[in-house]
């Protein structure tokens, strides 16, 4: 019976994984750390409520992981401004929010969606800052490379999973999307932003990777999007 374990140390240590980790751990990583009959669930539990309203930390849940977070009310107290040595461009911006709302999407649909090629900067950018990440390849001619957002650009947007990124009525609310624009058109969410010379800025900013290695990922990670690929067939 789970009610007759001691959850004292299953709690301890996960709590420890969790704040020794500089990462999101992923839940099933936390489960091989957990003694048989003993629910991720109910120990996670235990952990929240260690930090109650008097803490200034709160367990997180982030995309499939679990972190460790300052509580809103406390990190803006935190905050310490600072003059960035460059913002992410506005190319970059279009992109990012179209494979985000897409997802899993190929290198072409963008440009089909955007209305323009994409510099090698552009996704470079988005790589290195670890918001994107390869998703597989399609079962289609040339078996194209299909594109993702991955944890770490949930947690640098405070996003709990991917389904909470603002619908069409909460962009129109807002200002960022016109009426009778759709997310997918042409002019849609490349219209949000001024392109101009921007594409060009990327390849300027950062060519470390060329075309071939951008796009010459081993089939590693077909098996690991199988599901998501699959539905576009």
């Amino acid at each position: 019976m789970v009610d007759d374990i001691d959850l004292t140390r299953p709690a301890q240590v996960i709590e420890a994984l969790i704040f020794a980790s500089s990462e999101p751990v992923l839940s099933r990583v936390l489960e091989k750390h957990l003694p048989d009959g003993v629910s991720l669930e109910m120990v996670l539990e235990i952990i929240d409520n260690r930090y109650g309203e008097e803490s200034g930390i709160a367990l997180t849940k982030v995309g499939d992981g679990w972190a460790f977070r300052t509580k809103a009310e406390i990190a803006a107290i935190l905050n310490v401004e600072k003059e960035a040595e460059r913002p992410l461009s506005r190319a970059a911006l279009d992109v990012l929010a179209i494979i985000a709302y897409h997802q899993p999407i190929t290198r072409a649909e963008i440009e089909e969606i955007r209305g323009v090629s994409i510099s090698r900067g552009t996704m470079d950018i988005l790589l290195e800052l670890g918001w994107i990440k390869p998703r597989g390849r399609r079962r289609t001619p040339g078996r194209p490379l299909t594109w993702g957002t991955t944890d770490g650009f949930l947690d640098h947007f405070g996003l709990e999973e991917i389904n909470a990124l603002p619908g069409l009525d909460e962009l129109k609310q807002a200002g960022l999307l016109r009426m009778g624009q759709s997310i997918s058109d042409s002019a849609g969410l490349s219209s949000l932003f001024d392109r101009d010379g921007d594409d060009e800025d990327d390849d300027d900013q950062n060519t470390s990777f060329d075309d071939d290695e951008l796009l010459n990922f081993d089939d590693q990670f077909e098996s690991d999007e199988t599901d998501d690929v699959r539905a576009n067939d």
